[in-house]
């Protein structure tokens, strides 16, 4: 349990903190430093999948698995470079929103599209989260389109590697494996028409680049160690954890201006948030243990 629990509490921590590496590569553009995560990336989990377990799960993959996980390929590149974009823009504080309100959106998911159910309480965290973005929309005369894309891009993610049986490391190691050709082709062609960034500047950059494979593959292998050993409702509660971070990073390290009409909007999505955990605490308290024989 404790083990399970630093994991996973490792897990969100450096994914709260990734805006701090990322304004470490403001001065590459966002899509080569996401090209370099996905190659890097991929060598960093295939080592690590050699060495754990190797590659037989391969042989169980269908057509239709594969399939599915490019689309969610293509889901989390484009999260992935949004965010980085945001991020360096400087526009920390609304990537932390789009995190906050994509547990919120995921319900929204499985109600239109696995048809699943809402009782009260989530209901009303839907609705108070609606609230808050619509201040938000409101104050800010304009969409929040970074923090709704993220959330919907996560959101669609995950809904897929819920319907995509596979353990999140294999999977991880198929999404890169099928975006390397064209991430590896981006970074050769840019390298070729003298607009790449490995190799050209600063040795910090080069091994930041590098790295980031690391920092994108590490979080995902502590998440889930954490998630097999610690109860479903835990793992819902750290969740928050990242945005909140992230949100600290923004205004706090980085300077990102945070209002009082924004700390309204946030505050509804964080009432909703908390009628949410609420609710799934209690009905987590009132499920039947399970009993094995």
């Amino acid at each position: 349990m404790r083990q399970g629990l630093a994991a996973a509490a490792a897990a969100y921590l450096i994914w709260g903190l990734f805006p701090i590496y990322w304004k470490l590569l403001q001065a590459v553009p966002a899509a080569q430093i996401m090209a370099h995560r996905i190659v890097w990336c991929l060598l960093f989990v295939v080592l690590w999948l050699g060495l754990r377990e190797g590659f037989g799960w391969l042989r169980r993959l269908s057509p239709r698995l594969v399939a599915m996980l490019a689309a969610s390929a293509a889901l989390i590149s484009l999260n992935w470079w949004l965010y980085i974009w945001a991020v360096n823009a400087g526009h920390i504080v609304e990537t932390s929103l789009g995190y906050f309100i994509n547990p919120l959106v995921s319900v929204l998911m499985g109600v239109l599209i696995l048809r699943e159910r809402l009782n009260a309480a989530q209901w009303t965290a839907v609705g108070v989260a609606a609230i808050g973005v619509l201040w938000l929309t409101w104050q800010g005369q304009r969409l929040p389109w970074i923090a709704l894309a993220l959330a919907l891009s996560f959101g669609s993610y995950g809904l897929i590697r819920k319907l995509a049986v596979v353990p999140a490391v294999q999977g991880l190691a198929v999404e890169s494996g099928l975006l390397f050709l064209p991430a590896a082709a981006f970074l050769l062609w840019r390298e070729i028409g003298s607009g790449g960034s490995f190799g050209h500047g600063e040795l910090r950059i080069d091994v930041l680049l590098v790295t980031g494979g690391l920092v994108t593959a590490l979080p995902l292998v502590l998440f889930a160690i954490g998630a097999r050993r610690i109860p479903l409702s835990m793992v819902g509660i750290l969740q928050y954890l990242a945005p909140t971070l992230q949100l600290a990073c923004g205004v706090l390290l980085f300077g990102e201006p945070f209002t009082r009409a924004q700390a309204l909007g946030f505050g509804c999505i964080w009432l909703a948030l908390g009628i949410y955990a609420a609710d799934g605490l209690w009905r987590a308290r009132r499920r039947p243990p399970v009993v094995v024989a």
